[in-house]
């Protein structure tokens, strides 16, 4: 790690000298600043990235833009420019930590709260996140960028029509909003009956709010149903085919894949009308339902993380949580057994055989609406996973 220091007037005061952290993930901020402190007894903020020596992470030689509290004593001669950009998420500006860590410290007050510790644990260009402690119980604050913002919305629907599920607002203003701890921890690597469990919990919502679609797309729920998801797939497979080649973001890497994601766009709208034939109802999908995005105890589980969700398949969370396992079809029929149950009739086992390569496609789409959303300086967080979900679409 390398950090360009400023002050909170945004002048530029020299660089630390590099030093090592353990972790590899580019987005937790927790080891950067626990190594400033230990390494050169710095108290900092970390505000984003300036520059990778590779393409993406994990691991190698990163340099931070980080805002120093108070004199951060013999540093070397360093320079950043500091233009301001128009993608530029408002927590990675100078001042915008800060900003955001007084309105948390009022909204608690405001409710008989006191904020007695501060501590960054993540910031890049998906969201920022603090642990607060209180004098009662920790709470946990999190800001998105504008394309996130409707997670603060959806919470607070969950809450109201599926309490229990998710994480229920403290308070929640701009992207940013206020959670109590969630007991437990999150879940990456859970073991398949533990994610039958998370699955059954992800149906209970989705039956609900397959009857309350005009309510979620009036709280900004991004609409991805098959007309609008029809559109941003194909500007993702035309926007791989229009790259040349010396640029890595959005190409198809594969000899023979655009011939093959080129037939699949020719039979797009049929595939569409034969997934709707299924049955199944179009309502809110979690859109990242991987087990890291589940907290609690096996026993007790919360559904985290929504700033992916949108109005869509419900297929499309079965095949994020089937990821990575070595025999998911326990999980598939599971699935397909409560979708019968709940809408007699439907075929979900064909719905799933047929939307997969437009799954795989839909994850190229997200990836490349980031690039798309956040400043060059980050791309090389997302730019490999673009050209990756196109191959497995071809596949």
């Amino acid at each position: 790690m390398t950090l360009v220091l400023v002050d909170r007037a945004g002048t530029v005061l020299g660089a630390l000298p590099p030093y090592e952290v353990e972790l590899p993930w580019w987005q937790d901020a927790a080891e950067i600043v626990a190594g400033a402190r230990e390494h050169h007894g710095v108290a900092v903020t970390v505000l984003r990235l300036l520059h990778a020596d590779q393409p993406a992470p994990p691991g190698g030689r990163l340099t931070y833009l980080a805002e120093a509290d108070g004199d951060p004593g013999p540093v070397r001669p360093a320079t950043a420019h500091l233009v301001p950009h128009p993608r530029r998420a408002p927590y990675a500006e100078i001042g915008g930590p800060a900003a955001s860590l007084a309105w948390a410290t009022a909204a608690l007050a405001a409710r008989g709260r006191t904020v007695t510790a501060a501590a960054q644990q993540r910031t890049w260009n998906l969201s920022a996140i603090w642990r607060l402690d209180t004098d009662t119980t920790p709470v946990w604050l999190k800001q998105v960028p504008h394309f996130f913002a409707h997670e603060a919305a959806v919470l607070g629907w969950l809450g109201e029509h599926c309490p229990g599920t998710a994480p229920v607002p403290i308070a929640a203003d701009d992207g940013r909003v206020l959670l109590d701890d969630l007991p437990g921890t999150d879940r990456y690597g859970a073991p398949v009956d533990e994610r039958q469990t998370m699955l059954s919990r992800l149906h209970t919502v989705q039956v609900n709010a397959a009857r309350r679609v005009p309510e979620l797309l009036a709280l900004g729920v991004p609409d991805q149903r098959p007309p609008r998801l029809a559109e941003r797939l194909r500007a993702v497979v035309a926007r791989a085919g229009a790259t040349a080649p010396a640029e890595q973001e959005g190409t198809i890497p594969a000899a023979g894949a655009g011939e093959r994601l080129a037939a699949l766009m020719d039979g797009l709208e049929d595939r569409l009308a034969e997934i709707t034939a299924c049955g199944l109802p179009d309502t809110l999908v979690h859109g990242d339902f991987h087990p890291g995005n589940v907290r609690g105890t096996a026993d007790r589980l919360h559904l985290i993380d929504w700033g992916d969700s949108v109005l869509a398949h419900p297929a499309i969370d079965l095949l994020r949580m089937c990821e990575h396992v070595a025999d998911p079809e326990p999980l598939r029929q599971a699935w397909g057994g409560r979708w019968r149950a709940a809408v007699p009739g439907c075929d979900p086992e064909r719905a799933i055989t047929l939307i997969e390569p437009l799954v795989a496609l839909r994850n190229a789409a997200a990836y490349a609406g980031f690039l798309d959303a956040i400043e060059p300086s980050e791309w090389p967080y997302h730019a490999d996973d673009v050209p990756y979900w196109l191959a497995q679409a071809a596949a």
